[in-house]
């Protein structure tokens, strides 16, 4: 396949089954939202960035790349080269937008160009490269994207000069930073200083994984991914939550992508421990939940109920819908995802596209 499209895949094809998630029932008919649609969640990639970065990268480094076999490598080597287009042509994106019924999308890069592995000279470099040319690629679209941008997490001073010009002159609506800083916790201290500015510029930030850090047991079956990446985004969250992170910057604007996670589904466990252990309490006022009901969550989590139970927990104004696009594990009918729920019409039309537009002011 030349570009990745929402038409019912090719079961013969091993490598490249996009299309229709095996999550949820296929619907009969393509179900449609008659409110705003937007899509929080997508990537666009930056062949600049690639260019300049390539002498001073090691993707065997990024824990995607190091906890998996080769038979995992040798596919998304593959795959890879076939979503060149998708990620990278914007009217084939347009058209894709079209065919999934989305009205607008949010644009961040992909992972691997969080620069975080490389020289911290070279990271502060090659993210201004990928702003620059998100900025450039979305301006030909204006009302059809926005953008999140990429900061030099290495550099914490540097960071939030970027993140300036993010929120300024690239006129983005956020930023995505990968749950780990090439393995130290975003919710370390010297983070917080770019969480903090990010909350008076009232920046959204997207948290994103990229392979769990120690994942040796994840190895076989795209685990890296499929049980690596929800692992990582709720110990990230959960690091931010303890540390005090939220108590102390109560605005701060984090979406957790992929449902947030396993830690969302699961959640009492980390109020019980709160409770039953003082070194669990964390000296937190409140109950850890307290401070995850003020994250927002995609819908990404591909089951009905799974997206119902998000919307009834944490409420609709919450919970955003997303694609993932346009990687293998992407929902490639988000509409139809949340059209065709068990949700009330008023929480449909909020998760559809209402909150995403509420959050970021589109």
């Amino acid at each position: 396949m030349t570009h990745a499209t929402i038409d019912t895949p090719d079961l013969g094809d091993a490598i490249n089954r996009y299309g229709p998630t095996s999550g949820r029932p296929a619907p009969t008919d393509q179900l449609r939202l008659d409110s705003k649609t937007v899509d929080i969640h997508a990537h666009v990639m930056i062949p600049a960035g690639f260019e300049y970065m390539g002498p001073h990268m090691d993707v065997s480094k990024i824990a995607m790349v190091k906890h998996s076999n080769a038979e995992t490598r040798a596919i998304n080597m593959q795959q890879d080269k076939d979503r060149t287009i998708a990620m990278t042509d914007r009217d084939d994106r347009l058209r894709v937008l079209d065919a999934m019924g989305v009205d607008m999308q949010v644009v961040a890069p992909p992972p691997f160009q969080c620069w975080y592995q490389s020289p911290a000279e070279h990271c502060i470099k090659g993210s201004e490269i990928v702003n620059d040319g998100l900025a450039e690629w979305a301006a030909g679209a204006p009302d059809r994207f926005a953008t999140l941008g990429t900061l030099p997490m290495t550099d914490p001073d540097a960071a939030i000069k970027e993140l300036e010009r993010c929120m300024g002159p690239l006129g983005m609506k956020g930023v995505q930073i990968l749950t780990n800083i090439d393995g130290e916790e975003v919710a370390s201290p010297r983070f917080e200083p770019v969480l903090k500015k990010a909350e008076e510029l009232g920046a959204l930030i997207m948290l994103h994984p990229n392979g769990f850090t120690h994942g040796e047991r994840f190895q076989d079956y795209y685990f890296a991914n499929v049980m690596g990446n929800p692992l990582e985004t709720s110990l990230a969250v959960s690091h931010l939550i303890f540390s005090g992170v939220m108590e102390r910057l109560p605005n701060l604007k984090v979406l957790a992508v992929h449902g947030g996670g396993f830690l969302p589904a699961y959640s009492a466990r980390i109020d019980h421990a709160w409770g039953a252990r003082k070194d669990s309490h964390a000296n937190l006022p409140h109950p850890p939940t307290h401070y995850l009901r003020k994250m927002y969550f995609d819908s990404v989590v591909f089951s009905n109920h799974q997206l119902e139970y998000l919307v009834q927990t944490y409420g609709a104004d919450k919970i955003v819908m997303g694609t993932d696009y346009p990687y293998d594990m992407a929902d490639y009918d988000p509409v139809g995802h949340v059209a065709g729920s068990g949700l009330g019409d008023e929480a449909k039309a909020k998760v559809g596209g209402l909150s995403a537009a509420a959050l970021l002011g589109l």
